[in-house]
């Protein structure tokens, strides 16, 4: 982790981080590990309406904190915003992880610019970044490559982003947490069932076993001769972003897709999550 932060200049002493936190090893082990450093580091935990899934990774998150006198910050989306995943998944016909990742997305910005955190930390692994940079590549997507970076610096009305675990392996991050006694939500989401990410992850795995280090090589590869190339293909650095009219979030439209997204879904009766979970086995 203190390579990664070194490496790409992700934080200095004395800033105030927002971990994302999940409940997971991944973002435990994270907050653990920056603490452990000396750094300042609250955490911000999302319940996203997952049934039973969610609730067992809030518990997670509150022990974790409460364990360590950590200072945790705990968004509902039914509580605050009047939907939840699985009813913005129906609501909009769309795959749940979309509702998901711009919920946490915009929520996670929106706390760091009111508490006045300096960074917004994430539990990304170097499994994850590969996976996603392996996708992106499949599909030649600029815009996601461009932004497919461990620091992102702030700008444009967002807070910086950074991942220190971009050099750590998935079974890394669990050994540290299994070495500090950190208990984590093991389960996978059951909404997360059939997502590309996930074929992608089994993919390099296969391609790590028969040769190691293909991960680390495709992915710091990418970040030492391919994303400086890609600088300029964001909307962020073409200058195409507004003040969304509702919330003030940084957006390429008048409305940013949040405000969209809980317009449509807060309208929408709740949805139960076996009824989309099951509707998405039946579709596969």
């Amino acid at each position: 982790m203190h390579k990664a932060i070194d490496d790409f200049g992700m934080l200095t002493t004395g800033e105030r981080l927002l971990v994302a936190v999940s409940g997971g090893k991944d973002s435990l082990a994270v907050w653990d590990m920056l603490v452990e450093a000396g750094y300042e580091a609250d955490g911000l935990y999302i319940g996203l309406g997952i049934g039973d899934y969610s609730d067992a990774s809030g518990e997670h998150a509150e022990r974790f904190a409460t364990e360590r006198d950590l200072h945790l910050i705990t968004i509902d989306l039914r509580d605050h915003y009047g939907y939840d995943v699985p009813t913005a998944a129906t609501a909009t016909r769309r795959v749940p992880c979309s509702a998901c990742g711009l919920s946490k997305r915009h929520l996670f910005d929106r706390a760091a610019r009111d508490g006045g955190y300096d960074a917004v930390v994430t539990g990304h692994n170097l499994d994850d970044e590969a996976a996603v940079l392996f996708g992106n590549t499949l599909r030649w997507d600029l815009e996601y490559l461009a932004r497919q970076l461990p620091v992102l610096p702030a700008a444009n009305g967002f807070p910086r982003k950074v991942k220190p675990l971009v050099r750590l392996t998935e079974r890394e991050t669990a050994a540290w947490c299994l070495v500090r006694g950190i208990d984590y939500q093991v389960e996978e989401c059951p909404m997360a069932a059939g997502n590309r990410h996930l074929g992608y992850k089994h993919a390099l795995n296969s391609i790590e076993g028969r040769s190691p280090g293909s991960k680390a090589a495709f992915y710091l590869g990418f970040l030492d001769r391919m994303a400086p190339l890609l600088a300029d293909q964001t909307a962020a650095s073409a200058g195409g972003l507004g003040v969304c009219d509702n919330c003030g979030a940084p957006t390429t439209g008048t409305t940013c897709a949040f405000c969209r997204l809980v317009a449509n879904a807060s309208a929408h009766e709740p949805v139960p999550v076996d009824l989309v979970v099951g509707a998405r086995r039946g579709r596969r």
